[in-house]
């Protein structure tokens, strides 16, 4: 009888811990562009993202820290002539504080979040040196946006502003990105 009641117990627990913690891999598509005033035109640019994230529950709100590998691409001309195209790659961490604004019961649920990210640049590709941009390495931002919980599957859409002016030099740039990412919760 005691190992019947201690294996209820454990099973019970399990049950509430893997309600309380969501753990899983992450693939994001991302479409950054800047926003700077010394600059002719500027374009964006499509890229990709993938890492894996931990979310605790707490009743309806959450927390949700993220870590993985992402890249940016944007394109920059300076006299209006000849473009530069510069693809940004390195590790980004992200924590968010959310809160579930339509619960759909055992389905899932609708979420609206804000929060803070860190990009570290580790890989600076440009295509020539005609628009030179002096990257600085670490770009940060705060970020907002919307969630949608179906069974194991969670979608969020992103928007993260940068507050950090990545131009090293007497210029101004500040990324933006629009961000589309796929999760699954094991």
């Amino acid at each position: 009888m005691k190992k019947f009641f201690l294996i209820t117990l454990l099973s019970i627990s399990v049950n509430s811990f893997s309600q309380l913690l969501e753990l899983g891999p992450i693939l994001s598509s991302n479409v950054t562009s800047i926003s700077t005033n010394d600059y002719n035109s500027d374009s964006s640019g499509t890229s990709i993202g993938f890492g894996g994230f931990a979310r605790v529950n707490l009743l309806m709100l959450y927390g949700q820290a993220e870590f993985g590998y992402a890249q940016s691409k944007f394109t920059v001309s300076e006299s209006g002539v000849a473009n530069t195209d510069y693809k940004l790659s390195g590790t980004e961490a992200t924590l968010i504080v959310g809160y579930k604004i339509i619960p759909l019961g055992k389905l899932g649920n609708i979420r609206l979040f804000g929060g803070y990210n860190w990009k570290n640049y580790s890989n600076i590709d440009r295509s020539n040196n005609l628009n030179y941009i002096d990257i600085i390495k670490n770009n940060n931002s705060i970020l907002g946006g919307v969630g949608v919980d179906l069974w194991k599957l969670t979608v969020d859409f992103r928007y993260l502003a940068g507050i950090t002016d990545i131009d090293a030099s007497n210029l101004k740039v500040k990324t933006t990105v629009s961000n589309i990412s796929l999760g699954f919760k094991f």
